[in-house]
């Protein structure tokens, strides 16, 4: 399937070439597992051989990259907020009960105000990230970050992330389908540095809220 498409980028009109970019970066946001960089970065390795330009791809993949992840996030916060609005007692299904054992509601306008800079910088680096891009705009969502903050930052994110791809797609030229090499160099630092990070903060959270507890 994938052969296919390709074959067709290399003949198709720039302007459905675009608009394949915006979808296919959209929906790997929404649906991780679509590989949404290897098109890029293919698509990288024809700008100098057809008539799709560097401006075109790197804005259309870059809006579809926001705009998943903007979908993600809106949805989240939406059902966050309800969620945190039913009160403690009131809870009836399970994935309430779940998330309110973890982030007490009594404790999350603390704790959204205690996190919410590393928030934004968690979007910021979220296409740094390897394999946790839902969850991020997921996790914002339920933070209850700012819409146009997260905005700003996902865009950056996505357009430096791009221009790494498509730069990448046009140094390897035929080697473009190494590029799962080349990213996982470019996010595994990242990805391992924030991990680690998540990991500490939540560990003194949970400590710091046993201590009140007891």
């Amino acid at each position: 399937m994938f052969e296919a498409a390709f074959l067709w980028l290399q003949q198709a009109d720039p302007n459905a070439v675009y608009g394949f970019l915006f979808l296919i970066a959209f929906l790997e946001n929404v649906f991780p597992p679509i590989p949404g960089d290897l098109p890029v970065a293919f698509i990288g390795s024809l700008i100098s051989l057809s008539p799709v330009s560097f401006a075109g791809a790197l804005v259309s993949a870059s809006l579809g990259s926001t705009a998943g992840f903007m979908l993600l996030f809106l949805l989240s916060r939406h059902f966050g907020i309800r969620l945190y609005a039913e009160g403690e007692t009131t809870a009836r299904h399970w994935l309430s009960r779940g998330a309110y054992r973890l982030f007490p509601p009594s404790n999350m306008v603390a704790l959204r105000r205690k996190y919410a800079s590393h928030g934004y910088i968690a979007v910021l680096f979220n296409r740094f990230l390897f394999g946790s891009r839902a969850v991020i705009s997921i996790m914002a969502g339920l933070m209850h970050l700012r819409v146009m903050r997260v905005l700003g930052a996902a865009t950056v994110s996505a357009f430096a992330w791009n221009v790494l791809l498509l730069y990448s797609g046009a140094l390897l030229g035929d080697n473009w389908q190494h590029i799962g090499r080349y990213a996982t160099l470019f996010s595994l630092p990242v990805t391992a540095g924030t991990v680690l990070l998540l990991i500490f903060s939540l560990r003194r959270y949970m400590k710091r809220r046993k201590q009140r507890e007891d």
